[in-house]
């Protein structure tokens, strides 16, 4: 299987982390099936490390990640415009109980919740995650960002959500995205779709840090937050992500159905057009 996130434990980094890096440069680092099963499988193996302490999470290319694939939904290239999750496996899910094919709904149901259980493990891991960004993120990029407990952003980022162009909200990423943002900047970035650098990222609260050197900045959190114990590092995250994780259990299932609804609505298939 080709590997569309590089894993490097802490024999390989040489310090007290796991690096997972999105390496599918081809489709921009795209939410495929594959991508998100081998991010799965990362942060499992560097909860598995006893000698991890945290997880960086960074790319390759020229842009973090793009969101969903949405040629594995048979729904043409990623737009990185676009957001509703990840296809489900291989693109295809089980025929229904009548024996039918599911419908176009069923799909984006099972795409949105599939992103919520993404952004779910980043979130509920015990491990403190990094992401370390130096280039352009949109649509589910949003939500890993916001899943991150920390996360740095160099001179070649940008951020835009413009769902509300093509018919659809940012409704799944939600999750995380809501309670790191400011209620203005929720509400400007939301509704205009504008561009905008990683300066203002931090100011609304999406970033934590905007740095010209995003491997010196990150290097300097790996080493602070690896002079913490497993146990106090485990503990001290858990206080910071219960909230995130009571909004998961109240509304990731609401917000995977609105999700689904505007994706297979007419005004949005005319917006991907």
């Amino acid at each position: 299987m080709e590997a569309l996130v590089e894993y490097a434990g802490p024999a390989q980094t040489g310090g007290p982390y796991a690096r997972l890096t999105l390496n599918s440069s081809h489709n921009r680092n795209a939410l495929s099936t594959t991508l998100v099963s081998q991010l799965h499988q990362g942060l499992r193996d560097a909860s598995a490390d006893a000698a991890a302490r945290l997880v960086v999470l960074g790319h390759t290319g020229g842009t973090f990640c793009a969101g969903a694939d949405l040629s594995e939904a048979g729904g043409g290239d990623p737009s990185g415009d676009r957001e509703s999750g990840v296809a489900g496996r291989g693109g295809h899910l089980p025929l229904a109980g009548d024996g039918s094919p599911p419908s176009a709904y069923d799909m984006a149901v099972a795409r949105a919740r599939e992103m919520a259980a993404l952004m779910r493990a980043i979130v509920s891991s015990p491990l403190p995650v990094i992401a370390a960004i130096n280039g352009h993120v949109r649509a589910g990029g949003f939500g890993l960002v916001g899943a991150c407990d920390i996360a740095v952003a160099g001179p070649r980022s940008t951020f835009a959500l413009t769902e509300a162009r093509i018919g659809v909200a940012p409704a799944i990423i939600s999750l995380t995205l809501l309670p790191k943002l400011s209620a203005r900047a929720a509400a400007r970035y939301y509704l205009t779709g504008e561009k905008f650098d990683a300066g203002r990222a931090a100011e609304i609260g999406l970033i934590t840090e905007a740095a010209e050197d995003v491997d010196a900045a990150v290097d300097k959190l790996v080493a602070d937050i690896g002079r913490g114990s497993p146990q106090g590092l485990a503990a001290s995250k858990a206080l910071t992500t219960a909230a995130v994780l009571d909004g998961f259990d109240r509304d990731a299932e609401r917000l995977a159905e609105e999700s689904a609804r505007l994706f297979v609505s007419d005004e949005a298939r005319e917006g991907m057009l």
